[in-house]
């Protein structure tokens, strides 16, 4: 399955991954893959507003893990940036990955053998404030997301 989406702002990202909670299965896991200030926390944002996170989502690039449990099911951010020397990738993100809640992981190349049954989104730049985003999955779970994104390209 395969959906692409133009959005023309950092609101409309917000939106989107704020929205696309409804249709997500729990557990799930999201990869996130685009340039610098392709707007990959922006997306993760969106889906913490969606889960009712009251706390400040920021990229958890020193952290590499931040986990938030004060939504409706937990939500962890994984940005494996810092793992691309493939030196301390036993940390144990198998578990938060394969956890029960929504996984978010940005630079997922970095770890990309212990990802497994994802929602890919690639996010490619336009201009300053356009994106494209071009959501990616084999796994039939996520079905329900890629029928609620088909219905949105006429809106958007």
């Amino acid at each position: 399955m395969e959906e692409t989406l133009h959005l023309k702002s950092a609101d409309e990202t917000l939106n989107l991954a704020s929205s696309l909670i409804k249709y997500l299965p729990i557990p799930s896991i999201i990869t996130l893959n685009g340039n610098l200030g392709a707007g990959k926390t922006i997306f993760a944002k969106g889906l913490a507003k969606g889960l009712n996170i009251k706390q400040d989502v920021t990229s958890p690039t020193f952290n590499i893990l931040k986990c938030y449990f004060d939504g409706n099911v937990p939500f962890y951010h994984i940005d494996a940036y810092r793992l691309e020397d493939s030196q301390n990738k036993d940390i144990g993100l198998e578990e938060v990955i394969d956890g029960n809640g929504i996984c978010v992981i940005e630079w997922p190349n970095y770890i990309k053998e212990i990802i497994f049954d994802d929602l890919n989104i690639d996010i490619q730049i336009i201009s300053l404030n356009e994106r494209v985003f071009t959501f990616k999955s084999e796994n039939k779970k996520y079905e329900q997301v890629f029928t609620y994104l088909e219905g949105l390209k006429n809106v958007l």
